[in-house]
């Protein structure tokens, strides 16, 4: 089922600190830091559903956490109802876009040059002060958590200079993009542009045959510039949270 794969390519590319596995759902924790890597990945099938929802409960209350689901197009059946039954809130519904990486025609450069964005396969302090000065939402130790969540994968990490970031993942023949961030005084000049035509660059490089991101549905700016480079709207998730 394609919509499951997102599911998991998802979470193969943005691996939890702790996980275990509750009947098939992936019980994931990483100190509260992302919800997606402080939620369940409920893809399997558990005897009872009642009981299945009541093991997240405890697992994510005895760390002082938020019980969060992550809702996709492989979720189990009869889920989405019954956490919305119990009081659970929808939170941040998202698309998953996805584009081919063929090879392009010659003056597709959608505008944008990239030459000057940087790649490396680690984080710099500057990559990673950068990414969390736009998406950092803990204080105490929390740039530190989602740096061990960022490099617990292989990865390549683009830079221009110390305005826009963005992180790329290969997957067998998916390339997925993550971390797009450009700091708000350097925003509307082509510096996210520039960073994507990096990594889809790359991306080819590497052998990868299709890209895929997750973008927040609301995020209309964000939506323009990946359509704009061929990625049209392949599935969706949202977030149920007690």
């Amino acid at each position: 089922m394609i919509v499951e794969v997102f599911d998991r390519l998802v979470d193969q590319a943005w691996p939890a600190i702790h996980r275990v596995n509750a009947g098939g759902w992936i019980l994931r924790a990483a100190d509260g830091v992302t919800k997606r890597a402080n939620s369940v990945l409920p893809l399997g099938e558990p005897g009872d559903l009642e009981a299945g929802v009541e093991v997240a409960e405890k697992f994510y209350a005895d760390r002082g956490l938020p019980c969060v689901f992550s809702v996709g197009g492989g979720a189990t059946p009869g889920l989405d109802a019954l956490l919305h039954a119990r009081g659970y809130r929808v939170v941040d519904p998202t698309l998953v876009m996805t584009a081919s990486l063929a090879p392009e025609a010659p003056g597709n450069g959608v505008g944008a040059s990239w030459e000057e964005v940087d790649l490396a396969e680690a984080p710099s302090q500057a990559w990673l002060d950068t990414w969390w000065s736009v998406d950092g939402r803990f204080g105490g130790d929390g740039l530190t958590t989602a740096a061990r969540i960022l490099t617990a994968v292989p990865a390549t990490y683009a830079s221009l200079g110390e305005e826009a970031v963005g992180r790329g993942v290969v997957q067998g023949e998916w390339f997925g993009i993550y971390s797009m961030a450009v700091v708000p005084h350097a925003r509307r000049k082509g510096h996210g542009r520039k960073v994507l035509r990096a990594l889809l660059t790359h991306a080819r490089e590497q052998g990868t045959q299709r890209a895929y991101l997750v973008v927040v549905e609301s995020n209309t700016v964000a939506r323009t510039l990946y359509e704009r480079h061929g990625f049209t709207v392949a599935g969706r998730y949202h977030y149920r949270v007690r």
